[in-house]
């Protein structure tokens, strides 16, 4: 069982877990199999790293976006990454 408070749920969440807790939630994909072999290979896809860039960046800016990958326990370049696909994928937006 999910500790609700661990995880700060809002009611929303607090009913899904609960049907989901009680067995109510059932899948509706038509092949199962499939459908997780199409995941697999999407989410493999996209976390396949087959390109190389150079970028310059100011030794400021470097050193806070190294500050903030510090921070989250993660290398900076997989920040900058992160940061890139959430731009590339319409999740995060300039502020040019």
């Amino acid at each position: 069982m999910i500790n609700e408070r661990t995880y700060n749920l809002n009611d929303e969440e607090k009913q899904i877990l609960e049907a989901f807790e009680k067995g109510e939630l059932r899948s509706n994909l038509k092949d199962p199999e499939k459908d997780l072999a199409e995941v697999i290979k999407a989410a493999e896809n996209t976390l396949k790293k087959n390109r190389t860039i150079n970028i310059k960046l100011s030794e400021v800016d470097l050193m806070k976006i190294k500050s903030k990958a510090l921070e989250n326990g993660i290398p900076y370049q997989t920040l900058i990454v992160a940061i890139l696909h959430q731009y590339a994928n319409d999740r995060l937006t300039a502020a040019l």
